[in-house]
Parts: C-alpha cells; sequence; structure tokens
C-alpha cells in the first residue's frame, strides 16, 4: 500500500491560497489604513507612509509588496510606492464605496468566520457567538460601526440596485412604497425622471431621521412622506407598487414571510410587489451570489434566494411569482436581479 498523500489539485491550492483570506486581509489593510487617500501617482516612501499611518515600517513594507504584486500599488525603487489606476478604487470618495464595503466585510464580520463550523451545524449565524450579539444589535452597541455600516449600505448596494429598477416598467404606479428604504436614495431615484410619481419611504425612526433633508437635497422631498416603523409590525397602506431592496436576503424565511405579509396586508388587490435581490442561478458554476449567500448565513443566518426559492416564499406569504430579471455575472461582482409578484 503506497504511502504517499496524495496529491492536491494546483488549482485548487491556488484557490485557497491564493485567493483565499490573505488576500482579503490585505487588501483590508490597504483599506483601513487608507493607504489609497495618502498615495498618489508620484511614489512615496515606505517610511513616509507608515509614519502617516502610525505602522511600523517593515511590517508595512511587507504588506505594500504584496499590493503592489496584485496591482493595487506599484513599487518603486528605495522601497517607495504609488498609486494604480486599480488601487484608486480604495479612494474615499471613489465612486462605489468600495473601501467601505471592504472595511464593513473585513472586520468584524471577518471575525465571524472563526466560528463558521457553528453555522454550518446549526444553520445559526455565527457572528453571534462570536461577537455575544446579533449583527443589528452589535451595530446599535457600536456608533464607529453602525457609521461604517451605513456608508457601506449606502453606496455599495445601491447602484446595482437602481440599475435593476432602470430596467422595470412602472407603467401605471402612480405610488411607490419603498420598505426598509434607508434614507431614501433609491426612492429618489425612482421618482427623479418620474415628475408624476410620488413615494412613501418606510424604515425605522433612528434611520429615517436623516431622510427629509436627504430628500431635500435629491429635489423630491415634497413628493415624499416619510413612515417611520418596524417593517415586522407594519407597512404604509395604498401603494401602487411595493420596493424591497436588499432586504429579504438578511432574513431567514420564517422572518422573511413576516415582512412579505406586513406588505400583503397593506397592498390594494391591484399593486405589485417589486424584490430587488439576488438570484441565485440553479445550474452549475461559481456565482457572486453563491458566495454572498455563505456570508448572509454566517453574519445575519439569513440567504440567497434561487428563482424556485422565491416562488416558495412568495406564495407562502399569498403572492404569485409574476417575473424574475437574472442579472447578468459580470466578472465576479454582485449584481442583483428583480422578483416581481402580484397577490393571489
Amino acid at each position: 500500500m503506497s504511502t504517499e498523500a496524495p496529491s492536491m489539485s494546483l488549482d485548487l491550492m491556488q484557490l485557497y491560497q491564493m485567493g483565499g483570506p490573505w488576500i482579503g486581509q490585505t487588501i483590508y489593510v490597504a483599506a483601513e489604513l487608507g493607504l489609497a487617500d495618502l498615495l498618489s501617482s508620484e511614489p512615496m516612501s515606505v517610511t513616509d507612509l507608515a509614519a502617516a499611518v502610525e505602522a511600523d515600517e517593515d511590517a508595512l513594507y511587507r504588506f505594500c509588496r504584496v499590493l503592489a504584486a496584485l496591482g493595487v500599488l506599484a513599487s518603486h525603487p528605495g522601497r517607495r510606492f504609488s498609486l494604480t489606476e486599480a488601487g484608486s478604487l480604495l479612494r474615499s470618495d471613489a465612486p462605489g464605496g468600495f473601501r467601505y464595503g471592504v472595511m464593513l466585510q473585513s472586520g468584524a464580520c471577518f471575525g465571524a468566520w472563526t466560528e463558521v463550523l457553528h453555522s454550518v451545524r446549526t444553520g445559526q449565524p455565527a457572528f453571534d457567538r462570536v461577537h455575544g450579539a446579533a449583527y443589528y444589535d452589535f451595530l446599535d452597541a457600536n456608533p464607529a460601526q453602525n457609521e461604517l455600516f451605513n456608508r457601506a449600505m449606502g453606496v455599495t448596494s445601491l447602484a446595482p440596485a437602481v440599475a435593476a429598477l432602470e430596467r422595470y416598467d412602472f407603467a401605471g404606479v402612480r405610488r411607490v412604497v419603498d420598505v426598509g428604504g434607508g434614507i431614501g436614495t433609491l426612492l429618489a431615484a425612482v421618482l427623479q425622471g418620474r415628475p408624476g410619481m410620488t413615494g412613501v419611504l418606510h424604515d425605522l425612526s433612528v434611520v429615517t431621521a436623516e431622510a427629509p433633508e436627504h430628500l431635500a437635497e435629491l429635489g423630491v422631498a415634497d413628493r415624499v412622506e416619510v413612515v417611520s416603523g418596524s417593517f415586522f409590525d407594519s407597512v404604509p397602506s395604498g401603494g401602487d407598487a411595493y420596493i424591497l431592496s436588499r432586504v429579504l436576503h438578511n432574513w431567514n424565511d420564517d422572518d422573511s414571510r413576516r415582512i412579505l405579509r406586513r406588505v400583503h396586508e397593506a397592498m390594494p388587490p391591484h399593486g405589485r410587489l417589486v424584490v430587488i435581490d439576488s438570484v441565485v442561478p440553479e445550474g452549475g458554476g461559481l456565482h457572486p451570489s453563491m458566495l454572498a449567500d455563505l456570508f448572509m448565513l454566517v453574519i445575519l443566518g439569513g440567504k440567497e434566494r434561487t428563482e424556485g426559492d422565491w416562488g416558495v416564499l412568495l406564495a407562502s406569504a399569498g403572492f404569485r411569482l409574476t417575473k424574475v430579471v437574472q442579472a447578468e455575472n459580470t466578472g465576479g461582482t454582485l449584481v442583483h436581479g428583480l422578483v416581481e409578484a402580484v397577490r393571489v
């Protein structure tokens, strides 16, 4: 009998070592320290860079060396580095807010993965086990983390959701209700260019407190009614269309069903439900939504859903699925699909 260890596929080895947590955490270092905000196309010595971010010079150099190999930075003689076009995505003012998304997913959330087997064995979020509190309770108790969450969600989730809604036909809709709509950025995007439409923004009072000023800046405050409350308790009535954008993936099926039933109670017979969320492909091959699904499980106990999952969930809450628009996989970036349903 051979005692030689079975060979591991080189691709699998590289997937684990080169695409695993080391790279993600290295990029997190750049994001957390704000390296992209300090660097430009002109080289800067690692000595000056370390002083600016209060880091150990040699340790920072070793991370910058990897960041240069990844194309985030450019390396120059004399242990100097400059920012590349790719690295500029990590600037605080870069469109899309990639820096904040990296910081959000790589800090406290990353720590939850040390107990990932707890999620696999129980179906419950590992975040609660590691941090001693559910994710949203953790945010409430940590203002800095809550601010980071709001920054990340305000930009990283908006553009794909807006893109999904741009493809949607709002014909016949005069009043739209954005359930769990934050401070109203997405609702404003829907209303802009549709002067005959009005909107209702619904979210918790701690969130909607900032909405009036934000909606005024976006020029739609006179067409939006702000209603504060929990979507587990009730949802504003009388809308022609109800939007749930990146809401249901935060919750398991039981909690999602509770939210959908509140919408069902509020919606008139002619109303439409529009869900912006991932639609996991049911065929083979890796899709970004599959990895997002694991993240939702480990952090929140939520899930991303297939078209079949959506049909079952919606039916259990009194809806009939009428349309699914699957977003394309654009180079590994998580993009949002659109699910439409009507009352049964």
